[in-house]
């Protein structure tokens, strides 16, 4: 009988072809398996890095430059400019839980990625508090990654309060409407009246204005407010009832 080692020798065939072939695809799938574990790994630290790192980062950046600005009101008597290089004043939003938040001028990236609120200047100028003009004080701030000041902004609802501080007064506001989605494009919500909030009369207002849905700049979700008072600061900066 002949046995399979005789029959391959006749027939010139062998076993060490397909298993050549299979070692090779082993490897192939193998080698393939480490790359997407590699890329998994990759895709975390950039997550990391996006969602928790640039925060840090710009925390300790924000809280630099607002020690800066509060060291500033200190060093100067009397009323002083409210806008200043360094910011001009601070946001307090006690329904987002977010800490005090410096405010500085403008919206691009390069600013806001210093973890703080930037106060719109194109296509609208914002109202600044403090000019005694009727308008609408328009702000933006991220809502994930550097600093995150505005992750909560969906927590915001009727009647919470609104504080903005400067070196001498502080701004008591009251939310009174919110658009969870909208177009980046639409500017009509920084209008000096934002009619989209159901207001019809000019008066002194506030906006606020980050990405949505979370994880995402797809859509804007906007949180207006008005004014309903102002205190003057004491020596002791004591703040308003709405902040103890």
């Amino acid at each position: 009988m002949a046995t399979g080692t005789d029959h391959e020798e006749r027939t010139g065939t062998s076993t060490a072809a397909p298993r050549r072939v299979g070692g090779a695809v082993a490897g192939a799938i193998s080698v393939f398996g480490e790359l997407l574990i590699t890329a998994g790994v990759l895709l975390g630290l950039f997550v990391v890095y996006s969602l928790w790192w640039t925060n840090v980062l710009a925390d300790r950046e924000a809280s630099a430059q607002g020690d800066s600005v509060r060291r500033d009101w200190a060093a100067t008597t009397g009323p002083g400019a409210l806008d200043t290089k360094g910011g001009i004043g601070f946001l307090h939003v006690p329904a987002m839980n977010n800490g005090e938040v410096l405010v500085k001028k403008g919206t691009d990236t390069d600013v806001l990625n210093g973890g703080v609120a930037g106060y719109y200047t194109d296509p609208l100028k914002a109202t600044l508090p403090g000019t005694g003009a009727k308008g609408n004080f328009t702000l933006a701030a991220h809502r994930d990654g550097h600093g995150a000041k505005f992750h909560n902004i969906d927590k915001l609802k009727n009647g919470d309060a609104v504080v903005f501080e400067t070196k001498d007064t502080w701004y008591v506001y009251q939310v009174f409407a919110e658009l969870r989605e909208t177009s980046k494009y639409n500017v009509d919500v920084l209008q000096p009246v934002p009619k989209e909030a159901g207001v019809k009369q000019p008066g002194q207002y506030i906006t606020l204005t980050t990405c949505t849905p979370v994880y995402t700049s797809k859509y804007r979700y906007i949180v207006w407010g008005r004014l309903v008072r102002t205190e003057k600061v004491d020596v002791r900066r004591t703040p308003p009832a709405e902040l103890r």
